[in-house]
């Protein structure tokens, strides 16, 4: 039995350009940041909501780190969004983005704008 070689995990520099971008859910207000790495592919995420509990905060900032740590480990940003887009909880509904005008939660509008937007980031 061959063992696979551990997978080589990108980090970003200290110091990195990055987009935030504010946005609505069904009047739920949040702030999502994209850091980039020097060839402008996403190499980490952020959630900021305005009104959240604490197991909702606590469970988007695990979506965050698990998102980064898939496009640190080599994902590209549209696979890695392709896992998340699509699931539904709430807050659902309609959203302040005209490109996205309906959300089925917070995970699937942050998918939905990362194919958007990043989806020929390879």
């Amino acid at each position: 039995m061959t063992t696979a070689a551990p997978a080589r995990r990108e980090t970003l520099p200290s110091t990195r350009r990055s987009v935030t971008h504010k946005f609505a859910i069904n009047g739920h207000e949040g702030y999502l940041t994209v850091g980039l790495f020097a060839d402008g592919r996403p190499g980490e995420i952020f959630i900021k909501m305005s009104k959240e509990g604490s197991t909702l905060s606590g469970l988007i900032q695990g979506f965050c780190r698990a998102f980064s740590l898939a496009l640190q480990h080599g994902l590209s940003a549209p696979e890695a969004a392709e896992r998340f887009r699509g699931m539904r909880f709430e807050p659902m509904g309609a959203t302040s983005n005209p490109e996205i005008p309906e959300a089925s939660s917070i995970l699937d509008y942050v998918a939905r704008y990362v194919l958007l937007h990043y989806a020929d980031a390879r």
